[in-house]
């Protein structure tokens, strides 16, 4: 569909590697955002991995009605499009609603469907036509060839700048298990694909409320995503985990990065 160079400020372009697509959960703060930024842009400039930063400036999907949704649009906005302009940095970030893919249009270069909003025509369409690269997260419910007709209503006005993100089939009321031919198959559609490495190894629908994870598993998941020919990597990543706002129990910690986007990069050089 497109070129993982076509993203505006996107660097190492013409890597071998994979690209990336890390940052936190949410936006939180200004100075969370910024750290995280500032040090993904040292280790993947160091390594030479084409680098998109993530963060949802509003979460609408909270298992609890008492869950953080954000700091307020306008404000987590602002800080993402600091992000953009001061460190030169593509960003991406999640919509909702026709409306919000305007909106969020005007302050990113990716916005990304949610899962479980991955089959709303009018919110993909809405999406497509601002032009901007699209991310659909295929949903928990669904196979890899149902994604097409997602990228059609994506593609309806011409937009084929189409990512198409794995993160994990529903197995049981609170598991989720990764099938990799889903990976094998959406590259068969024609879009870039991403795994996404810690969102699949969540544990939803918890009698707290709190969704929880396994992150020792990330590792894994992301080895065996790079192996089978994934395009990118999807990871959420914090300083501090134990404190996210969101989603914290599947995040790994900042610190822990650079170690594993350094195996990763050796598995790549294995099967290319």
């Amino acid at each position: 569909m497109f070129e993982i160079g076509t993203i505006p400020k996107i660097k190492n372009a013409d890597s071998n590697a994979f690209f990336l697509i890390a940052g936190p959960c949410a936006v939180e703060s200004e100075s969370v955002v910024m750290e995280i930024a500032e040090r993904m842009a040292e280790i993947t400039d160091k390594l030479g991995i084409p680098y998109i930063f993530k963060a949802s400036y509003k979460k609408a999907n909270r298992t609890r009605l008492d869950s953080f949704t954000g700091i307020g649009d306008e404000k987590a906005l602002t800080i993402l499009a600091k992000v953009r302009n001061e460190l030169d940095l593509p960003v991406l970030t999640d919509i909702h609603t026709e409306e919000e893919a305007l909106i969020a249009s005007g302050y990113v270069d990716v916005l990304q469907i949610p899962a479980f909003l991955c089959r709303q025509t009018e919110l993909l369409m809405a999406a497509g036509k601002t032009g901007k690269v699209v991310n659909i997260k295929k949903g928990q419910f669904m196979g890899a060839g149902s994604m097409k007709y997602a990228m059609e209503k994506v593609a309806f006005d011409g937009n084929n700048h189409i990512m198409l993100t794995e993160r994990g089939t529903t197995f049981g009321y609170s598991d989720l298990v990764v099938d990799f031919r889903n990976i094998v198959e959406m590259n068969q559609l024609g879009a870039k694909t991403v795994l996404d490495c810690t969102h699949s190894v969540q544990q939803p629908n918890s009698s707290s409320g709190v969704t929880g994870g396994k992150p020792r598993m990330i590792e894994a998941l992301a080895k065996a995503g790079i192996a089978v020919g994934v395009d990118g990597l999807f990871l959420e990543t914090h300083p501090d985990p134990s404190s996210a706002l969101s989603d914290g129990a599947n995040m790994l910690p900042l610190e822990k990065m650079e170690s594993l986007l350094e195996k990763l990069l050796l598995v790549r050089k294995a099967i290319v």
